[in-house]
């Protein structure tokens, strides 16, 4: 199987090439047909890629070349490449199945559809090769080509001047965060005798607790820049809002992951991390940005724009889940570190299935309505259905209501933190629970503001004053949400299939395997073969653990963990048998309600709107006046500025409207830039100031200049 996934792997890299050529070669008019067809065949050779390698549960190397003095490099892909790039293939698939129609008539010959295709393909082999990176070089080259790719597709539409700022921003934070990550990988790879992975994470452990701290820093933000977190993340907003529709779900969806994929490589695998305190920090840094993302997304009325806050929020619960990894590895506790990190990296796959699913929805609102303003849309599933009910999971999943993807995650980092009972730091146990409390508050908000997502764009009477267009990629579109929303669901109700097969990847870092914790092997244990303690299994027996013991394979559908005599099961839950209930319960509701209706006479009347004959749009409730309450509440951090505030009234008493303009600094940048822009601008005046022309005064600063590196010298 190893072999196996290694020619899958290699006819990838074949069909991009081929793709590369016939983009080149073809008419312009075919290049969205090659994206569909080839870039598709290539996105299903990732994921078998990624299914052999699991299958095998063996890694597959290919040697490259040798380089003199840096040993060989070479590709090679593990359980965790492996999983990254099946979710890779899974988001490009779904990207591709629809891209013929939509690039024709999105871009309508402003902008060539070939170049788009040219960087498509350029940008799904940068990322493979990331993902399959065996040594530092390969790795820096593959990311910095990917951060150029990125920089070029989000500026794709470069004749509009903000996407084209936009784009900069994204570049220069992506350069900076490059060059932190390239020194950190060359402090962690100093002592070691080759570049490959293999010798970097053998020579790592020999490593001093200054040298282990500036890498886990360096990589830590380095690689935050492309995941979002607070404070390096003021770029993502902007960038997700000017980026092509087609793109930005591959911007959320796989460029966001590499970021995390290069935490988890480095700070979790290569380099050991310098102690508890590593872990706090991410810890913290994760709810705070879940926080602060959240909370932007819930007062945002532009789609793209609130989908971009709500992909920092989750990469602030990625990053807490990481954290709790880290603080429970340190501590001597490998089963709840495992743990953490399972819940961290299932929170990163969901992420990418429903994130990919609503941008895509989004696109298609956009290309339909003409816009993405919440305030002027409104009774969207009268006229889009299907794309209403798809739409309709996806805001479930992310707001993390069963039995969707999003509250499995969810619930599994919150019971995580929850297990801070385990340390002996007075001191952790109070960051774990006020994080734990942040995240709790961050899950409450993302319902608020999906409900508003939802409500605001598909229900209530339609504000906008224009017909809406037909595209003609109706069927591709309702394929492609289609398994993206089937794999919400199959995600939320299955956990006991994905956690065993995220545990190849996790128990190796962790030192421990979380299948063993949390998936006990009801649908094999018995009172003879002690697998579980009898008392304990005949108990979860009598609650149907062995339900589907007969047809389905794995170890079980209840997923839970155990803990002492006196406390034998710490939590519990079974997402498949809660699915059940659920739907029995609403075919019942639904029976009863189509059995009164039946044998009632019903009569159409008039609504009684208090008193109006036909109530206006104008007059329904929007998408600012549901956001207004959180607006208010957590006005201390938002600190708008108002800009305008006019009323217009009649005979002074009785008021018409209100028309007020809010200017809003993004709170990293009022925390973090200004204040370094404002330093920055400080010193270059004190520096200019000394340009005067004085010869004598340029003579006493040398001499200055000169005692200083002697004392310096001298004391040191």
């Amino acid at each position: 199987m190893a072999t196996l996934a290694g020619g899958f792997f290699l006819l990838f890299f074949v069909v991009c090439a081929a793709a590369l050529i016939l983009v080149s070669v073809a008419r312009a008019a075919l290049a969205s047909v090659i994206i569909a067809w080839l870039g598709s065949l290539g996105s299903i050779l990732l994921m078998a890629t990624a299914v052999a390698r699991l299958a095998a549960q063996q890694d597959f190397s290919l040697p490259l070349w040798t380089l003199n003095g840096w040993g060989t490099l070479a590709l090679q892909v593990d359980a965790l490449s492996a999983i990254f790039l099946f979710i890779t293939g899974l988001v490009y698939l779904s990207c591709c199945v629809f891209a013929r129609d939509y690039l024709l008539q999105y871009f309508r010959n402003r902008y060539p559809v070939r170049r788009y295709a040219l960087l498509h393909f350029a940008l799904m082999a940068s990322v493979a090769l990331i993902l399959a990176a065996g040594d530092v070089i390969t790795f820096l080259i593959s990311w910095e080509c990917m951060s150029v790719l990125c920089f070029l597709l989000v500026n794709y539409e470069h004749k509009r001047q903000a996407d084209k700022n936009a784009a900069y921003i994204m570049l220069a934070m992506s350069e900076a965060g490059f060059l932190a990550v390239a020194i950190g990988y060359l402090l962690a790879a100093g002592a070691a005798p080759n570049l490959g992975f293999a010798a970097v994470r053998a020579a790592a452990i020999h490593l001093s607790g200054g040298a282990a701290w500036a890498i886990f820093v360096l990589g830590f933000l380095g690689f935050g820049v492309k995941s979002g977190l607070v404070p390096v993340n003021f770029w993502l907003p902007r960038c997700y809002t000017a980026t092509p529709p087609l793109f930005v779900p591959i911007l959320a969806g796989v460029t966001l992951n590499l970021g995390f994929y290069g935490i988890f490589r480095l700070n979790g695998d290569l380099v050991p991390s310098p102690g508890a305190g590593a872990g706090v920090f991410a810890l913290v840094v994760g709810s705070i940005t879940a926080l602060v993302g959240i909370l932007y997304a819930t007062t945002e009325n532009d789609m793209k724009t609130m989908l971009a806050h709500s992909s920092i929020e989750n990469a602030g619960i990625i990053t807490a889940g990481f954290g709790a990894f880290l603080v429970f590895r340190s501590s001597g506790h490998p089963v709840p570190a495992a743990i953490a990190l399972t819940a961290s990296i299932y929170h990163l796959v969901n992420h990418s299935v429903y994130k990919a699913l609503l941008f895509q929805g989004v696109s298609h609102i956009e290309a339909i309505e003409r816009t993405r303003d919440m305030d002027r849309l409104g009774g969207l599933i009268r006229f889009l259905p299907s794309l209403s009910a798809v739409f309709l999971v996806a805001c479930l999943a992310i707001s993390a209501v069963p039995p969707f993807n999003g509250f499995v995650s969810e619930w599994l980092t919150l019971q995580t933190l929850l297990r801070s009972s385990l340390l002996s730091s007075a001191l952790l146990k109070t960051v774990f629970a006020l994080c734990g409390a942040i995240l709790a508050l961050t899950a409450a908000l993302a319902v608020t503001c999906f409900v508003k997502a939802y409500a605001m764009t598909f229900l209530g009477i339609r504000r906008a004053s224009w017909e809406p267009r037909r595209l003609s990629s109706n069927r591709k579109w309702r394929f492609s949400l289609s398994v993206l929303a089937l794999a919400c669901l199959l995600l939320g109700i299955l956990p006991t299939f994905v956690i065993p097969v995220l545990d190849t990847a996790v128990a190796p870092l962790a030192g421990a395997s979380a299948t063993a914790s949390l998936v006990p092997p009801f649908f094999s244990a018995t009172d003879t073969n002690q697998q579980l303690p009898p008392d304990f299994l005949h108990d979860f027996h009598n609650l149907g653990a062995q339900t589907g013991a007969g047809f389905l394979p794995g170890r079980g559908l209840v997923m839970l963990l155990r803990g002492a005599e006196s406390n034998p099961v710490v939590f519990a839950m079974s997402p498949a048998y809660a699915f059940v209930a659920l739907a029995i319960l609403l075919l019942a509701a639904w029976l009863i309600v189509v059995r009164l209706v039946r044998h009632r006479s019903l009569a159409r009347r008039e609504v009684w709107a208090g008193g109006i004959p036909t109530l206006l749009p104008e007059m329904t409730y929007t998408a600012t006046g549901f956001s207004n309450p959180v607006r208010v509440v957590f006005q201390a951090i938002f600190r708008p500025n108002i800009v305008e505030d006019t009323r217009q009234t009649v005979a002074v008493h009785f008021r018409t409207a209100i028309l007020r303009r809010r200017e809003e600094t993004y709170l990293v940048e009022r925390i973090f830039l200004h204040p370094v822009g404002t330093g920055a601008v400080l010193i270059a005046k004190l520096l200019a100031g000394m340009h005067h022309g004085r010869l004598n005064a340029y003579v006493v600063y040398v001499l200055g200049f000169l005692v200083f590196i002697l004392l310096l010298y001298r004391f040191s």
